[in-house]
């Protein structure tokens, strides 16, 4: 069924929402919301009928409603002040009073072959481009490649192994400064479980995201595509220390295990490696002992090391925050104070620098190539096979430093030491871009997407998507980017991509739109500086191509 307004075109089967040809870039619950509206226009829709339809009763801030609400009419080009489709009813909720003509399409061809239904046909003529993948990818990149049925509100299939996801540990101890510490065991037993081969573990970025809620672990089965979740509790007393855990499977909601373990503080590390070692016992029984001892390997063992790195990681994913980030820094720096082989605190500590840069925030180009070629040193020679610590040196030593031979291999080995690491196929997706490889980007972007389709940083996988489709001259990239832009407003890279891809694409609107909110941000941006945020690229041509854009969008000599 489609439902036609005004010059949009909102087809319910496909999931889409199209003005003219034009396929407009909407989320899940922003387009779940338009069509119960739609559905229900002949009366008013509460709010408490929008969060049973739309978010399945889960108790929602009004705040979120609203910001859909507002997403929603951004969409059709409504405003809360003009309230031309959507109204609000005060005090009472909202009604869609645009006129609607409803149109039954024919089905469409089912499609038996999984490949063929993820075909790169469809990339190239934008019809569906975010459901479109290599025909003959490899078979970890098929695995990845649903995420995209995900971006359109089909849940992601089961993988072919057993698959996890390991929520935030609730902090039980009663005071919030220990909020850090509970996070962190959930983090450790993530990165625990990910050094193995046989289960499919979606990354923290996107399981965190479920923290401080009520959640409904079939749901979050559905939304993750997995079939156990791990939740857990900390209770920290003096030195004493209880961690909890049950495993539930999300299909039917049965516990598969559950226990407690209680120790000494500075037994932390052991407390953790029980608790992974049964999860794992429970769903892979197939595990060997030589895995599960590679898995037991810890980034540190001090604990004060430990507590200033969580807080610097937490620090580091506010994206787009120089005082955050700035913050970050020094508390990798003091965590390798306190432990100086700390391997991963020196990756973390070398990944700053690429923010830094990406945003223009480094007056001193030389002192901060400088840090990071000996931050990315020490990461290498103490963690050989840590792949957080290559994966963020790898990336920062190619993208600040310009050493793109050797960035590559260390994400490359980052991501053969654990291929569930999301951050690992993100960055190594840019480092295929800076390589001139934009086919291969594309595979690793999904690969990063699938592995944590909730991540803080999905909008530098989109955006990396994005560019990869504008230097294969596939200028609907403007859509990835326009996705990308959804995540984080003010996202750089995103802006810049955005601008360039409508300009080439012949929408000079958008594109100069982009251009002022870049402006805005960068106020010194110029195509004669454009270098000093960019990337290592290895082929001029697209160095050429993506600055041809950006003088069409407006930005200046």
């Amino acid at each position: 069924m489609s439902f036609l307004f005004e010059d949009y075109c909102l087809d319910a089967n496909r999931r889409e929402l199209k003005r003219g040809s034009e396929l407009i870039p909407i989320g899940p619950k922003v387009f779940d919301l338009l069509l119960f509206l739609v559905r229900n226009r002949e009366q008013v829709v509460t709010r408490d009928d929008l969060l049973k339809a739309v978010w399945e009763g889960r108790i929602v801030s009004e705040s979120t409603l609203t910001s859909h609400v507002n997403a929603v009419r951004k969409a059709i080009g409504d405003t809360g002040k003009e309230q031309r489709l959507i109204r609000t009813v005060s005090r009472r909720g909202f009604r869609f009073v645009g006129e609607i003509t409803e149109e039954e399409l024919p089905a469409r061809a089912s499609v038996t072959d999984p490949g063929t239904d993820l075909g790169v046909q469809h990339v190239r003529d934008i019809q569906e481009p975010i459901r479109a993948f290599e025909v003959d990818a490899p078979t970890e990149t098929r695995e990845a490649a649903p995420v995209f049925a995900a971006e359109t509100g089909s849940p992601p299939p089961l993988p072919d192994r057993p698959s996890i996801a390991v929520l935030p540990f609730q902090n039980m101890s009663g005071d919030v400064e220990q909020e850090y510490f509970a996070d962190g065991m959930a983090e450790d037993i993530i990165t625990a479980l990910s050094r193995f081969k046989a289960p499919f573990v979606i990354a923290r970025n996107s399981s965190f995201t479920y923290k401080a809620r009520a959640v409904d672990v079939k749901q979050v089965g559905r939304e993750l595509g997995v079939r156990y979740v791990l939740e857990g509790s900390v209770r920290k007393a003096a030195n004493r220390v209880r961690i909890t855990g049950q495993l539930v499977d999300t299909a039917t909601g049965a516990h598969i295990w559950a226990d407690r373990f209680d120790g000494e503080l500075g037994d932390i590390f052991d407390l953790q490696d029980q608790v992974t070692e049964s999860v794992v016992g429970a769903i892979a029984p197939a595990v060997e002992k030589a895995e599960i001892e590679r898995a037991k390997r810890k980034p540190t063992a001090s604990l004060d090391a430990y507590a200033h790195y969580l807080r610097g990681l937490a620090r580091l994913h506010q994206f787009g925050n120089r005082q955050a980030n700035d913050e970050a820094l020094r508390l990798f720096n003091r965590a390798i104070e306190l432990d100086p082989e700390f391997a991963t605190a020196y990756g973390r500590a070398a990944f700053c620098y690429l923010i830094a840069r990406i945003n223009g925030w480094i007056p001193d180009t030389a002192n901060a190539i400088a840090e990071v070629k000996k931050l990315t040193q020490r990461a290498v020679e103490l963690g050989k096979d840590d792949a957080n610590a290559l994966s963020a040196g790898g990336n920062a030593l190619a993208f600040v430093v310009g050493d793109l031979g050797v960035g590559a291999g260390l994400v490359d080995r980052a991501i053969a030491l654990n291929s569930n690491l999301a951050e690992a196929w993100n960055f190594g997706g840019w480092v295929k871009l800076w390589l001139g490889e934009p086919e291969s980007a594309i595979e690793r972007f999904a690969r990063a997407i699938r592995l944590s389709p909730l991540d803080p940083w999905l909008m530098g996988m989109r955006a990396g998507t994005a560019y990869a489709h504008f230097f294969l001259d596939r200028y609907e990239a403007a859509s990835w980017a326009a996705m990308a832009l959804q995540c984080s407003p003010d996202y750089r890279p995103g802006l810049r991509i955005t601008a360039a891809s409508n300009a080439m694409a012949g929408r000079p609107e958008q594109a100069h739109k982009a251009v002022a909110r870049l402006r805005e941000l960068s106020p010194t941006l110029r195509l004669s500086n454009l270098k000093d945020v960019l990337g290592p690229y290895r082929r001029a041509e697209d160095v050429a191509r993506y600055e041809e854009g950006l003088r069409q969008a407006g930005l200046p000599e």
